[in-house]
């Protein structure tokens, strides 16, 4: 039996150097086994047939992906074992044939212990070798119970497990192909934009380019948020918001909106435009289901205010965007009892270590503060220093649904923002750096807006053809057909009707940016 060595050597300088070697390419892809590899071992390989690959189980998370159109391919299982009480799995798949000799990471959502398959798929189909990781435990995306009492896990969700998948995927592919990845980028939205950025903060030099979406960079934050909108709604009386009124709220801040930007679409292309007040649906009389009651409108200008700190008045996490009311029933868990366990399971299981926390407890000055110290930077991942990344010569895709439910758009801009100011200002980091914001899309996909882009491919023409997207085009498909589309702008800058031609084509929409 031959055994295929292949060294990797990670030496942390500012940047990341990543060096590979092996003596030869590996007879098959069932030889992988044989592979020998620090820390980690190939449990399993088998050549997967075109169009043959079924995955083991059902995604926790039921995103569509086409699987008979995948081209026949290395399948590769791998567990790497860094540290004692680290069990990171993570596969790979490899083109059998016309590989193009690029990798794409791809990401994971919320809590989730386990491999997407789904996203790794069209990489796969697009001739890149792919690999998606559990996050070093095995569980659903809302939970958080690994965590408690073993830091070495909670490393792995935070930033262990995508390194290793990373520094091993290259190596494996080294020994499948004969040679390693010349490019490598990273592909994820929600928990993936934060993996993506957490990348480029403490690993710069793993990706030449990471695609960012929707990024749960500041987990403390976030969480607390969504206990601040559950607080809003129920530790007070009256103050819940039924999901049959969501609908009344939205179509009052269209009726007050929508056309501000110059076309009447159902979407607001700049919700900070948005002067919106709830109180025009407050009920002039006893409840009904047209209108809110004063408790509910108070509710609801929290959500869009943002949680504060009632000591210091810092906002600690900006409010969602007026145009996105319709998803909040699943994203500030308005149509729930309790709010969502995927935000209260940090609290529960990582800083105050109790099952049974009390959300209505929460304290915004106190537990922030403990919260953030706790974390110590594991999850949260809010460095604005990407200097050893651009350096690197990496390029940073980042974009975010103005209607996203879960995670407030404002956040990603803030982001953007700190990282400018870290490096000279934003107009510094315009050729490394570009924030996308979407109307009326939700979280990472859906909603009243076109939410269909090819970031992987912008991603290409910056990295491999040196040219900067100045313009992505999105598309929305109902009923399997193209209805809408419209161009995604480089933040600051929107997409402004030229006055002709129909809106629901892009060619008749520039990037601008307009005065506020």
């Amino acid at each position: 039996m031959v055994v295929w060595k292949a060294s990797v050597t990670v030496v942390m300088a500012g940047a990341v150097l990543t060096a590979l070697s092996a003596p030869a390419r590996a007879d098959s892809c069932e030889s992988l086994t044989s592979l020998a590899l620090p820390n980690a071992t190939v449990t399993a390989a088998q050549s997967v047939g075109a169009g043959a690959f079924t995955p083991p189980k059902a995604p926790s998370l039921p995103v569509p992906a086409d699987y008979k159109v995948l081209p026949a391919f290395c399948r590769a299982a791998v567990t790497v074992t860094p540290v004692k009480d680290s069990e990171i799995k993570f596969e790979i798949w490899m083109p059998a044939t016309g590989w193009n000799g690029k990798f794409v990471g791809v990401g994971n959502g919320g809590y989730s212990g386990e491999i997407w398959y789904w996203a790794m798929a069209e990489p796969l189909a697009r001739g890149y070798a792919t690999a998606s990781t559990n996050t070093g435990h095995d569980g659903g995306v809302m939970d958080a119970s690994f965590a408690m009492g073993h830091p070495e896990k909670l490393a792995d969700f935070g930033w262990r497990a995508v390194h290793e998948m990373t520094v091993e995927s290259k190596a494996i592919t080294l020994a499948f192909y004969g040679r390693a990845p010349r490019l490598a980028y990273w592909n994820g939205c929600s928990t993936g934009g934060r993996q993506g950025l957490m990348e480029a903060q403490r690993f710069p030099a793993d990706y030449d380019g990471i695609i960012a979406g929707a990024p749960a960079n500041y987990m403390t934050h976030l969480s607390a948020q969504t206990v601040w909108v559950a607080q809003a709604m129920r530790k007070e009386p009256g103050g819940f918001i039924p999901p049959s009124k969501l609908p009344v709220l939205h179509k009052a801040v269209l009726a007050a909106c929508d056309a501000q930007d110059g076309v009447n679409d159902g979407v607001l292309e700049d919700p900070r435009r948005c002067h919106f007040d709830p109180k025009v649906v407050q009920c002039s009389g006893a409840d009904g289901p047209d209108c809110l009651t004063a408790p509910q409108v108070e509710a609801v200008r929290k959500i869009y205010g943002g949680s504060i700190n009632p000591r210091t008045k810092e906002l600690l996490f900006p409010g969602m965007s007026p145009g996105g009311e319709l998803g909040w029933a699943t994203g500030v868990g308005a149509v729930t009892a309790e709010p969502m366990p995927l935000a209260t399971g940090i609290f529960k299981y990582v800083v105050f270590k109790d099952p049974n926390w009390d959300y209505k407890t929460y304290d915004f000055d106190r537990d922030s503060t403990r919260a953030d110290e706790v974390d110590g930077g594991t999850m949260n991942a809010i460095n604005p220093n990407l200097k050893a990344f651009f350096e690197h010569g990496g390029k940073l895709l980042q974009y975010h649904g103005w209607a996203d439910p879960g995670i407030a758009p404002l956040n990603s801009i803030n982001y953007y923002t700190s990282v400018g100011q870290a490096l000279g200002g934003v107009n510094r980091i315009q050729d490394k750096y570009r924030l996308f914001l979407l109307p009326g899309m939700n979280h990472c996909r859906g909603g009243d807006g076109p939410d269909q882009f090819d970031s992987l491919g912008a991603m290409e023409q910056w990295v491999e053809g040196k040219k900067a997207p100045e313009r992505l085009v999105a598309s929305r498909i109902r009923n399997g057909q193209t209805d809408r589309t419209r161009p995604l702008c480089p933040y600051p800058q929107v997409a402004v009707y030229g006055g002709t031609g129909s809106t629901d084509d892009a060619a008749n929409f520039a990037c601008r940016i307009q005065p506020k």
